[in-house]
């Protein structure tokens, strides 16, 4: 009796231990096309229980359709998806539609399906669940939904979402809307949550949150273990390889056609083969699909403005009875690169418009430099016309744009932003998010400004887009205004960091995000905005989540350094080894195996578990280290 029991025992964990190697879900030659070009072209994921990936790619790629695809909203035209039994997902939209409702509660239970829950008990469970997540956004759950703005509707969905507790999250670009506490507040909760798929362009997000890159490229879906910077690095080799690997197959692919145009020899029943091999080549080189290409930005910084750009002294805006700013003295000089942070409804947008003198002060004085040359970036992109051209609105009533290395045609400029020929006379209010912060960008930087301020330009940019600005605005010699909740692109751009204390306060420090976070008082207390807009009053949040303390600066040893290089490749064979190993194990004929191959399989399952948690923890510390030396 004892022996049976025991061997029930161990039947039970084997059965355990194989339900948690076993993935939540797989997608297995998955394809879908929209167009000419397929978004997913055989591609394949596995998903398991705790992973959060960072799903990444150029804009346009299908990211957003893949969620859509896994969350059984939107088939696949071949291929097969298989989720676990009774896998509850949850998709979060990059803009949730919200049904109509009188308050948010009542708009979120519908949303939730609250009611086809049976069990009172679970039903009271999730209504907590979510009153406590919304509080934790700093939403007010009796908010009136005609009221909701957009950034308000985004922490709403994401508040459900984690109320409902579902085994897979997907979330579409979260982070847009929210302000740097509140993407702080999302990394600590899904950390502790269940597994994530997330597309996000936020690279300080996905270095924190993300256990696995997946990147979605030229429609397949390419793993990288680890986070965002561990991604570069293996990246960066597999481009250098893949660039060598073309360049060898081009020049052979050159040679048997130089070969076959020398005719009769070519046509001899003995060199067949070889005219089959030349077919076969051209087959492939076809099919070969090339990196996409990159937006190329130039900046014409035109004339020099003066010395002093503005100067503000004793500055105070108020709408209604909430200070906006208060009694602020500060000089903004030529070259200066200045960074703007602080929560939502602090009023970034509103100090941008006082230092460039578009709304006057309640009391104080601006005063502005000489021969300024202002280009605005605007985050609710109200500059652009929805009903105009592409063409048109670059280069209005003209086919050229005067560029400072000389004239262009308006389509070959367009092209520099990936705007392809066809494109350029569909009107705007067809484009996507992505495609018309391209476009604002592409419209600013066709006229000459030594003053460029920036309101949020990088919502909706993927990261290769994001690189790239921040490298142009590295080389721009002329002054800087940036308002960004990414806090990479901030430290990357700017030098000086202009933050709300509160209470209508700012204070300057030197550096960017990062060295903000070093230099600011303890103890701060956080605000996030029931609104998102400029000027509101934002509601304090009910449970306020501290940024980690940074880690003191230590510099790897060289042997640490040999280390770190070597952890990726150790966890990508071992996770290889694992889908292997839960692969036969899965087989319905895997119990023919014997006693003796099931046990040493369990066990090396273990082991590998063991060896995977230990790798990632080492691979944690070593690049905490890397990113605390930097």
């Amino acid at each position: 009796m004892r022996n049976s029991r025991s061997a029930v025992l161990r039947a039970s964990a084997g059965c355990a231990i194989l339900r948690a190697l076993m993935p939540i879900l797989t997608l297995q030659d998955a394809e879908l096309a929209y167009g000419l070009h397929p978004l997913l072209d055989q591609a394949g994921l596995a998903v398991r229980a705790g992973e959060r990936i960072g799903l990444i790619g150029r804009n346009g790629t299908g990211k957003s359709s893949l969620l859509r695809v896994i969350a059984g909203e939107l088939p696949l035209d071949d291929g097969e998806i298989r989720r676990r039994d009774g896998l509850t997902v949850t998709l979060v939209e990059q803009e949730p539609v919200l049904p109509e409702a009188a308050t948010l509660r009542e708009c979120l239970a519908l949303r939730g399906r609250f009611e086809d829950i049976r069990d009172e008990r679970l039903r009271w469970g999730a209504e907590a669940r979510l009153v406590e997540y919304l509080h934790r956004f700093g939403l007010d759950e009796g908010l009136c939904m005609d009221a909701a703005s957009g950034g308000e509707r985004k922490r709403a969905a994401l508040a459900l979402a984690l109320a409902l507790e579902p085994q897979l999250l997907l979330l579409d670009e979260p982070t847009n809307h929210l302000d740097i506490d509140g993407i702080t507040l999302l990394e600590d909760l899904l950390l502790k949550g269940p597994a994530a798929i997330v597309i996000t362009h936020d690279r300080a997000f996905l270095d924190r949150v993300a256990t696995r890159i997946v990147e979605l490229d030229r429609g397949l879906l390419r793993s990288y273990p680890g986070n965002f910077a561990a991604y570069e690095r293996r990246k960066a080799e597999q481009l250098a390889a893949e660039a060598l690997e073309n360049r060898r197959f081009d020049k052979f692919w050159a040679q048997e056609e130089v070969w076959i145009r020398k005719g009769v020899e070519a046509r001899r029943t003995r060199n067949a083969g070889r005219v089959q091999r030349l077919e076969d080549l051209r087959r492939e080189r076809m099919a070969r699909r090339d990196l996409v290409g990159s937006v190329r930005l130039t900046l014409d910084a035109g004339e020099r403005s003066g010395k002093l750009v503005a100067e503000l002294e004793d500055v105070t805006k108020s709408f209604g009875e909430r200070p906006i700013v208060s009694r602020l003295s500060t000089r903004i000089m030529r070259g200066d690169r200045i960074g703007v942070v602080g929560p939502n409804g602090a009023g970034k947008t509103t100090l941008l418009k006082l230092i460039l003198g578009e709304i006057a002060p309640d009391s104080g004085t601006v005063r502005l430099g000489t021969n300024l040359q202002v280009a605005y970036f605007d985050q609710m992109r109200e500059q652009l016309d929805p009903e105009r051209s592409v063409a048109d609105t670059v280069s209005p009533g003209s086919d050229w744009v005067d560029l400072a290395s000389g004239r262009k045609h308006v389509v070959s400029y367009l092209g520099d932003f990936l705007f392809p020929p066809q494109r350029t006379e569909s009107p705007v209010k067809m484009l996507s998010g992505g495609e018309r912060n391209r476009l604002l960008l592409a419209r600013l930087f066709a006229r000459p400004a030594n003053v460029l301020v920036l309101d949020e330009p990088t919502n909706d940019l993927d990261i290769d887009s994001l690189e790239l600005l921040e490298s142009t605005l590295q080389d721009y010699p002329g002054t800087v205004l940036l308002v960004s909740h990414d806090r990479a692109f901030l430290d990357n751009v700017v030098t000086q960091t202009l933050a709300a204390e509160g209470d209508g306060t700012w204070k300057e420090y030197v550096g960017g995000y990062s060295d903000w976070l070093e230099q600011r008082p303890p103890r701060q207390s956080s605000t996030t905005s029931s609104t998102g807009k400029a000027g509101e009053v934002p509601r304090e949040r009910s449970d306020s989540l501290p940024l980690p303390d940074r880690p003191a600066p230590t510099k790897l040893s060289y042997k640490e350094s040999r280390e770190l290089e070597k952890l990726p490749g150790e966890i990508e064979a071992l996770e290889s080894e694992q889908r292997g190993l839960t692969e036969q194990m899965s087989r319905s004929d895997y119990h023919k195996q014997g006693v003796a191959k099931i046990r040493a399989d369990r066990q090396r399952a273990d082991e590998i578990e063991r060896l995977l948690a230990r790798a990632y923890e080492r691979w944690a510390e070593l690049d905490a280290k890397v990113t605390a030396a930097r």
